[in-house]
């Protein structure tokens, strides 16, 4: 666990460095060729980058052990930049979408070659920074990665239409292309931010199936019911487990404390963080 946050600590501040530092990169190069693409995704550059240090400063606070006023530990404030940065990727989308329409409305002409250096940084500095946050685990890690991925893919945009205006002039492509690019981002977005809410309200993990679960624990010898039973997510990745269990046939201690391992035992086979299970015996 401590070794996936320090990876994660890790790929959201190379990520957040890398964003700042190319982001101010494009502001100059922006002005330089006069393309809305690359200003556009400047500037959208500028929100992800506040957004992926609040990523890596969240994620940082993920790691405090629990303590009085969190007694779960902080685990959950890794959720919580996931929605920061779902909402935030959304608001840069729409942003970039209606400067993409008034380039759309009042047309000019961009600098190709330049549009073409600047594609192709864009989409290794980006594509380098989205590789590394693609195997991250917490949600919040994979928010951040479709932040790249935008950015990556708003790149290739830029390049196919700097060397398409090398043979063939419109002023139209670049900003439709941009659009296209955009609606696409939102649509992923959005599954991923519902995803984050769901789990924000405390909803039954996609990875859990607490049917199996129950019937796993009917199975073991000296269990008569499973009632209260309740799985909620900390991060996405780690989640917590709790269940009332009614024993049968219970004629001494140690029968317990058996029954007790072997439930622990098929629970230990999902990802719960913490796992509380209250015991009773037959009235």
């Amino acid at each position: 666990m401590g070794k996936h946050h320090h990876h994660a600590g890790n790929n959201l501040r190379l990520a957040f460095f890398l964003n700042l530092a190319f982001a101010l990169f494009e502001i100059i190069g922006g002005l330089y060729v006069n393309s809305m693409a690359i200003l556009s995704d400047a500037v959208h550059d500028l929100g992800d980058s506040l957004s992926l240090g609040i990523a890596w400063y969240l994620e940082k606070k993920s790691k405090q052990a629990a303590d009085r006023k969190f007694s779960l530990g902080y685990m959950r404030f890794s959720l919580l930049g996931a929605l920061i940065n779902g909402i935030v990727l959304i608001l840069g989308a729409i942003f970039v979408i209606v400067a993409s329409v008034d380039r759309i409305l009042e047309p000019e002409p961009s600098n190709a070659d330049g549009m073409i250096v600047f594609a192709i940084i864009g989409i290794l500095v980006n594509g380098f920074a989205a590789w590394r946050l693609s195997s991250g685990l917490s949600l919040n890690e994979k928010v951040i990665s479709w932040h790249l991925l935008e950015d990556v893919l708003g790149w290739l945009a830029v390049l196919v239409v700097a060397i398409t205006l090398k043979f063939y002039q419109n002023n139209y492509l670049d900003p439709l292309l941009s659009i296209l690019i955009m609606a696409y981002i939102l649509w992923g977005v959005g599954k991923r931010l519902k995803e984050t809410l769901y789990l924000f309200l405390q909803g039954v993990p996609l990875d859990i199936n607490l049917q199996d679960i129950k019937q796993q624990l009917l199975n073991i010898k000296g269990v008569n019911s499973v009632k209260q039973i309740q799985a909620w997510s900390l991060d996405g990745a780690q989640h917590v487990f709790t269940a009332q269990v009614q024993l049968n046939d219970i004629q001494a201690l140690d029968q317990i404390i058996r029954i007790k391992l072997e439930l622990k035992k098929v629970l230990r086979q999902y990802p719960f963080k913490y796992i509380t299970i209250e015991t009773e015996t037959e009235q």
